[in-house]
This record gives C-alpha cells, structure tokens and sequence, in this order.
C-alpha cells in the first residue's frame, strides 16, 4: 500500500486559522450561497466604488506590463510623497516604499526589523499572527475602555522603562480597527516625547487617516518624525482594497530600514502590479474630485455612525461616537447577566449566537487581542451601497451634514443589523 506523504509544516503556522476577518466574510457568503440572509458587518471592506478619475486612469493604463522598480514606479513615489507633504509631512520620493497591499509591507517590516513587536489592545487582526509567522516576540500593550482604547503616555513609560534600551517596533493605528477612535493633536504630543524618549520605532497605520468624519487627520510623524514610519494605501480612503496597493513613508534617517525590505521585496514579490501603480498616481495627486468624493465619505460614515451609536446608547451600551472610519467595538457587558440565562458568557458564542438567530455577522473581541471572557464585538458598518449613498450625498451642499434619515434610507442593513441585535438582546432568554 501506498505510504501518504507526511505534513511537514513550519512551527510558527501549524494551527494558524484563516484571517478572521477573511474567514467571516467567506462564512457569510457561503451563508448567502445557502438561501439565508446575512447581513455583513464582519469584514471592514470599504462600500464606495473607487473614484471615477482613478478607475478611467487604470483604463488607459491596462497595456502597462513591464516589471517596475521594486521600491515603486517614480512617478508614484513622488505623488505619495507630495500627498504626505500636503499633510504637513516632509518626506521625498527616495524615501516611499510601495507594496501590493500596506498588509505585505507590514510582514516584511516585521521580518528584517530586529525589536520586539509592540500591539495594543485591541488591534486590527493580523499584526500578530504575522508576528507570530515571522517568530518575533509580541508585547500586548493595555489600553483602557474609558479612555477610548488610546496608547497613553505612562503605557509607554511602563513598558520602556526597566529595559530602556531594547530596540521595539511599536504599531498605531488611528482611526483604529477595530474601534474607530483617533487622537488629538495635544494626546500625540504626549505620546510622541515618550517615544522618543525611549527610541521606539513606530508604524503609524493611517489607512483610515482620511475617513477622520472632520477631516482633521494629524499623523504622528509631525511630532516625532525621525522615528515614525507612516503606512497608507488604497484600500480604504479610495475604495480599492482588491487593487491591493499599500504605501510606505520613511524618514531619511531609517533609509537603511527601506533598503533591507525593498532587498527581501526584489526576493518576494518582485514588483507591485503596473496597472494599479499608474492608476494610484491620480488617487494620490488629489485635486477636487478626489476632495469631493472623501467629503462625501465622511459625511455618510458619520450620519451611520450617528444613528448607529444612538441606536445603542438608548438600548444601554456604554458606547461613545467613533472618530472616524466605519468601525465600532460594542462592549455587551451591561447585558451579561441576561447573556449568562441563554449560556453566553464569551465573545466568541456571542457573536455565533447572534450570527445563527438573527443573521448579523460580526467578530469576537478576542479576535483583536482582548480576553476571551470579555463580551467586545467588533461591528464593521459597511452592508450598504456606497455608489447609491455618494450620489445621494452630492444632491445634498457639502456644508451641511447628513441626517438620520439620510443614513436609515441609504445605510442599507447596517442600521436594520444594529436594530436587529438589540431586538435579540431584549428578546426572551427562553
């Protein structure tokens, strides 16, 4: 008899479960597939189309077919470059990295960066299972529910201070996945002498910088700008996560850094995709159409945000307005004993619960880091169509904010699954 081929995997992936982020969104459809009606607030997938003047850009650009330079196609480099610059960041051309997606920038910043790796609590989900792929060691760094979930000052001091010299690489992400808050210009002050002080490296994830409801973004790198290397991409401000583009901005001082992955970048990936290089050149020059399509984003995430978070503080969440992004992080504690009669006492089965008897999909906290027991969701708003809710938007002056009846009309079943999960938990235990 045939002797089957043994399973030779490498330590570090052996039981790694699929991205829960993917693996919900694959469960819905599959849902969906099966006649049922499941409305998806798991995976954080932007709902708007990409801009008209970025998709006809990579039209014309479809016969791009040559290899590019490993570290991007000039031309792209300096829009990213003068799109920082705009932000009150300097930074030049020589000194941006782009990648087929910020997620493969990010691994290979973890692999030739020696350092622990340092994540708060909660994070999006995979900046420690690529940790952990890599072998790097991973401090969880506590952030508080009462303070918005925020990277303070004395976190840093307590972290850094027994060991003052150990090189770390920590990563913060605002407007966060999986909450939505930001930081003000005064917290990032704070936050940035602490840093310094203790020379942490700093990834400042601002993928959603853009999607801040006032569009007033302010990038860490302002303040502490010879340690912070600033990622971006398409994905979310511009719609286009299955473009998979990512950028990433350095200091001249960590050129080194920049080199070494651009190294393991011509041994990987060779190149990101031509097309979508040329075509991200006009998403990343900005100019008025791309202005008015981002007002118009954050007008219609804040209206959502708006009736979401009503919606929940009147049924008894302690829950305060997200900042920006499409993002909230729903703690059901109030509602625990009421949970603890229909045999829920964890994040997991509450979230298997809710998807099985009401249709709402969504992520355990516990996927983002937090403690099993906690009774944290993450609910990605984003079950709506965002090409029908721009144009909406556009008959509406773009000084005025959009009302409620604005997002119950154009939020599709985000409002109806928020609706739906408080009609569950005032439901009958029994």
């Amino acid at each position: 008899m045939k002797k089957q081929p043994g399973v030779h995997l490498n330590l570090n992936v052996r039981g790694l479960p699929l991205s829960a982020t993917l693996a919900i969104n694959e469960r819905s459809n599959e849902l969906i597939r099966q006649g049922k009606q499941v409305i998806k607030l798991g995976l954080g997938q932007s709902p708007f189309p990409v801009p008209q003047v970025v998709e006809d850009e990579l039209k014309v650009n479809a016969h791009q077919k040559d290899y590019l330079p490993v570290s991007g196609l000039r031309a792209l480099r300096s829009a990213v470059a003068q799109y920082h610059h705009r932000q009150g960041i300097a930074t030049s051309p020589d000194h941006i990295l782009i990648g087929p997606g910020s997620k493969e920038l990010m691994f290979i910043l973890q692999l030739v960066y020696y350092g622990d790796l340092v994540i708060p609590t909660p994070s999006w989900v995979s900046y420690a299972p690529q940790a952990h792929i890599i072998g790097r060691h991973i401090h969880w760094l506590p952030t508080e529910e009462k303070y918005k979930w925020q990277v303070t000052p004395d976190s840093i001091e307590r972290l850094c201070e027994k060991d003052p010299d150990k090189p770390r690489l920590l990563i913060l992400n605002y407007p966060a996945n999986p909450h939505g808050y930001s930081y003000q210009e005064k917290d990032l002050k704070a936050l940035a002498r602490k840093l310094k002080k203790y020379k942490v490296l700093v990834l400042s994830d601002e993928i959603y910088g853009e999607l801040d409801y006032d569009g007033n973004h302010k990038s860490i790198a302002e303040f502490y700008p010879e340690g912070t290397i600033i990622s971006s991409g398409l994905s979310k401000w511009c719609g286009a996560g299955g473009w998979r583009l990512g950028t990433f901005a350095f200091p001249s001082n960590l050129e080194w850094l920049m080199k070494a992955m651009a190294t393991v970048a011509s041994e990987t990936y060779t190149s990101t995709s031509a097309p979508i290089q040329y075509a991200a050149v006009r998403a990343f020059m900005g100019g008025l159409e791309i202005e008015r399509y981002l007002t118009n984003s954050r007008r219609i995430l804040k209206a959502l945000a708006t009736a979401i978070i009503t919606r929940m503080q009147t049924a008894g969440f302690d829950i305060a307005m997200p900042d920006g992004a499409f993002y909230i992080f729903p703690n059901f504690e109030p509602f625990r004993n009421s949970l603890a009669e229909r045999g829920i006492s964890n994040s997991a089965d509450l979230c298997e619960r809710i998807l099985e008897e009401t249709g709402v999909a969504m992520l355990p906290g516990e996927s983002f880091g937090r403690p099993n027991t906690e009774l944290t969701t993450r609910i990605a708003f984003v079950d709506f169509d965002g090409a029908k809710a721009l144009m909406a938007a556009e008959q509406v002056p773009l000084d005025q904010e959009l009302d409620e009846h604005f997002a119950i009309q154009y939020g599709g079943n985000c409002v109806l699954g928020i609706e739906k999960i408080i009609e569950w938990l005032e439901g009958d235990p029994s």
